[in-house]
């Protein structure tokens, strides 16, 4: 597939939150992603996986499901067969495995009667349901591991809470395509340079980890396992197979990289296939949905926004979020005041996160041939 010009602007839409007796929200964000263009896309008879995240219970600034049913009831319309999904974390949590998964989705508000369309836990039971999908292009990742039933769809759309991360400056289109579509072997293999490790004091010995692994890494010595790295391949299904979360993650991997093995994960789902992306900045926690609980916004609600192009996305969305002016009280205040910045320092998502850079992700995107960084906006 040939990439964009990065010097051809493309087209980011986008509406405020602002609304009227004649036009709510939810009309307003149908209102936006037609004019975007999604009618473009030939949706009869296809298949459409919605990726959007559920939030982790207990937090709260996780999408609605209205506003996700208003994107499968256009799909419909259009003569799509659509279905929401995400897959498995590879952190311990309510979302590890599908069974889950599904529970916290249902708790959050997420079920066919409230979204208008089914759920699936793109990679499986146990997150290992996986498609295994070559990147020609990729600096870091040439084989990306992406649930089977999101490779299996015919076209993808993304509808992503846009807000603030930890690790990657802030989570959006690019995070929600890359990070989100990645089995949990891809997950590891995107957070970790090393391989899984065992967490001794919660091992019971009980050998589902050995019974799992093609390559006899993993070893039960006096009712404790450990792994060889010698033998390790790094799959991660180890980590799937333990019932007692004593196998984790190296999360060692640089920032940086992890934000450019993102970019290129998100190339495996793309390519070859339409796809259209939306994006809202609203409730624009400090810390990912990923977490049980959610920090007061560190902006106010900016507005929906849509796109063909998830990198112009990413750029208008954080211009956008970058140019508001921080809440009081909240974490952002809280790291300007602590930091001595001044007022005309703008990035948000740095300050908020120093460690982080992520530009990163969005100019590895482009040189991938994913998008622009060059846009414009248009408002409706």
């Amino acid at each position: 597939m040939k990439g964009r010009n990065p010097m051809t602007k493309a087209k980011v839409y986008f509406t405020s939150m602002r609304a009227t007796p004649k036009m709510n929200l939810l009309q307003k964000l149908e209102r936006l992603v037609r004019k975007a263009g999604i009618e473009q896309i030939n949706f009869k008879a296809q298949y459409a996986a919605i990726k959007i995240h559920f939030g982790e219970p207990g937090n709260l600034a996780y999408l609605r499901p209205n506003y996700a049913k208003v994107i499968a009831d256009t799909v419909k319309n259009l003569g799509g067969k659509v279905f929401l999904t995400d897959c498995n974390t590879l952190y311990v949590g309510r979302r590890k495995d599908a069974l889950e998964h599904l529970d916290a989705a249902y708790e959050n508000g997420y079920n066919p009667f409230t979204t208008g369309c089914q759920i699936i836990i793109g990679d499986g039971l146990k997150g290992t349901d996986e498609q295994v999908v070559s990147v020609p292009c990729g600096q870091h990742v040439k084989e990306a591991k992406i649930g089977r039933a999101i490779m299996d769809a015919d076209i993808f759309i993304s509808l992503s809470h846009f807000k603030g991360h930890e690790l990657t400056g802030f989570g959006g289109a690019l995070k929600n395509i890359g990070m989100g579509c990645g089995s949990r072997a891809g997950k590891m293999e995107m957070h970790s340079d090393g391989k899984p490790r065992v967490r001794t004091k919660a091992c019971v010995g009980c050998g589902a980890c050995v019974k799992i692994c093609a390559h006899g890494a993993p070893v039960i010595t006096e009712k404790k396992a450990t792994i060889d790295h010698e033998k390790c391949v790094g799959c991660g299904r180890c980590i799937s197979a333990c019932h007692f979360n004593a196998i984790a993650a190296a999360w060692d991997e640089s920032n940086d990289v992890l934000n450019k093995k993102i970019a290129e994960y998100s190339w495996a789902v793309l390519h070859g296939r339409p796809h259209f992306h939306i994006s809202l900045v609203i409730d624009v926690a400090p810390f990912c949905d990923c977490h049980a609980e959610n920090d007061v916004p560190i902006i106010p609600d900016i507005g929906m926004f849509a796109s063909f192009d998830p990198v112009a996305l990413d750029m208008a969305c954080a211009d956008m979020a970058n140019k508001a002016v921080a809440l009081p009280d909240s974490y952002l205040a809280e790291q300007l005041e602590k930091r001595h910045h001044t007022a005309g320092e703008q990035d948000h998502f740095h300050i908020t996160h120093p460690e982080t850079n992520w530009l990163s992700c969005v100019e590895h995107a482009e040189k991938l041939g994913l998008g622009s960084r060059q846009y414009e906006l248009i408002e409706i």
